[in-house]
């Protein structure tokens, strides 16, 4: 782990051993931090948020350092990728093609880091200058799950730093070692020691410690519902501001104007790319029944034709579960789907010949709304399709969850286009497109998905706080000291 500048292990030598999902075999063991090591990076964060060359380096400084951080993710993207791909299963094409895109997100934050600016207020008194000027908040809690972990880390620590921030980034449990390699390049790229610190290890005791630590001004935590709740009650503790995104279950509606051919494609870009295991999956697919049959057809057809197999090999399509966990949740509740009335048009199971952790392309016809498995995310290749009639009908089924993450839309209506991107409740709504992201859109939910955005110039401001300094700019004494001015 990356404490103060200073590579070390758990301060009771504990390690937990993380598996390659495409094997079944165990390849690294990662340190489990206790909560003194964690207690000891959040205090090393406090120290260079307080004292040293961070606290006195200026805006443009920063954003040097977050320019040549970028730099070096792009150099290292295939060996960062590999490592990812071995750690979650993910194909390599992926998560090669992510690191070096990610770059960008450094940057952009680089570019906006001597940005941000406070403001003059037109102040309604005689003789008072007012102004306000933006300030870090402290230390700052980033908690980021297995998957899409190098792009989730960009657009939390982007930000923070770029603000003047310090960090300590929990890596995930269940796949830590990218993160770890992550942590030399922020010593290359000039970070002084203790601006950022990483650890690794269980919600017990590292999130819980680092969540309700007394000196932690804001946590930005992505995961699943139940780990949100947690991480609300220990925030409890240190009155942390906290943004939280946590997952979807993402309707993708198709209209009977729609291009057919593209809906499928992004459709089965939502669904079964990075084997369905996105935050934004698009697991939802509501068809106007006048083209339903038609494209049930052709996704079924090419759903069959994806190639499942090693993630580093460059012809895979799509790769294993990360873990065994996953594997059994989907299994469970493709089986309970059944009892409920749904019908599996391909996939529903493991594939044959492959150990790990492998799940067909699955696509299963709900007759109704309320089966279970309509609203219950599975992070894997498991998607719900459902029939509409009427707008009305489509805005209705979508909004009818307690998420709110993402939204697909396809049509060449161009009012129905604007209609819906209104009326979907949700925190990104994609036309005629799905699963992309940049550095300038912020990216968030609402509902059961959580509150908050990450990425875009906006998070520059959720990273700081403004304070308002009052000028009297009079030469008379103050008058009466019992009345307001």
């Amino acid at each position: 782990m990356l404490i103060d500048g200073v590579w070390v292990g758990a301060s009771d030598g504990a390690l937990f051993e993380s598996t390659n999902p495409t094997t079944g075999k165990v390849w690294c063991r990662v340190p489990e931090a206790t909560a003194e090591d964690v207690d000891r990076a959040v205090r090393a964060a406090d120290r260079a948020f307080t004292s040293g060359p961070w606290a006195e380096m200026s805006p443009s400084a920063r954003g040097r350092c977050l320019r040549k951080l970028g730099d070096l993710l792009a150099e290292k993207s295939e060996s960062l990728g590999r490592i990812e791909t071995i750690d979650t299963g993910k194909m390599l094409k992926e998560t090669r093609w992510q690191a070096k895109y990610i770059a960008e997100f450094f940057h952009f934050y680089a570019g906006c880091a001597d940005k941000i600016s406070g403001e003059t207020l037109p102040i309604d008194k005689p003789d008072l200058f007012v102004f306000t000027r933006r300030e870090p908040l402290g230390v700052v809690a980033a908690i980021v799950p297995w998957n899409s972990q190098l792009f989730l880390v960009a657009v939390k620590i982007g930000p923070a730093l770029a603000a003047g921030n310090t960090v300590v980034l929990k890596a995930s449990e269940h796949a830590s070692a990218a993160m770890l390699e992550f942590g030399e390049l922020i010593e290359a790229a000039g970070f002084p020691p203790g601006v950022v610190n990483i650890v690794s290890g269980h919600g017990e005791p590292c999130g819980r410690v680092l969540t309700a630590h007394p000196l932690v001004a804001r946590i930005s935590f992505t995961g699943g519902a139940g780990a949100g709740r947690a991480v609300l009650t220990n925030s409890c503790e240190n009155f942390a501001q906290v943004s939280l995104e946590l997952g979807g279950k993402s309707p993708f509606i198709v209209f009977e104007d729609a291009d057919i051919d593209s809906a499928v494609n992004g459709s089965i870009a939502g669904i079964f790319g990075a084997t369905g295991q996105s935050c934004v999956a698009g697991s939802r697919l509501y068809l106007h029944e006048d083209i339903a049959d038609a494209f049930l057809e052709k996704m079924v057809g090419l759903a069959r034709q994806i190639r499942i197999g090693d993630p580093l090999d460059e012809d895979t399509q799509m790769g294993p579960l990360c873990t065994q966990g996953q594997l059994a949740t989907i299994e469970r509740e493709v089986a309970h789907a059944q009892t409920e009335g749904g019908r599996v048009l391909c996939g529903g199971k493991q594939p044959d010949g492959l150990g790990g952790t492998y799940y067909e392309p699955t696509i299963i016809e709900c007759p109704r709304q309320d089966l279970r498995i309509v609203d219950t995310e599975l992070f894997g290749p498991v998607l719900s399709v459902l029939r509409f009639k009427t707008e009305a009908e489509a805005i209705a089924l979508a909004n009818d969850t307690k998420h709110g993450l993402a939204a697909g839309v396809f049509t060449r209506d161009g009012a129905r286009q604007m209609r819906m991107a209104k009326a979907i409740r949700s925190g990104i709504v994609w036309i005629n497109t799905y699963r992309v992201v940049s550095p300038i859109a912020e990216f968030g939910g609402v509902k059961g998905s959580g509150y908050g955005r990450e990425s875009g110039l906006q998070a520059m401001y959720d990273y700081t706080r403004p304070k308002t300094v009052w000028v009297n700019t009079s030469t008379e004494p103050m008058a009466n000291p019992f009345v307001m001015r």
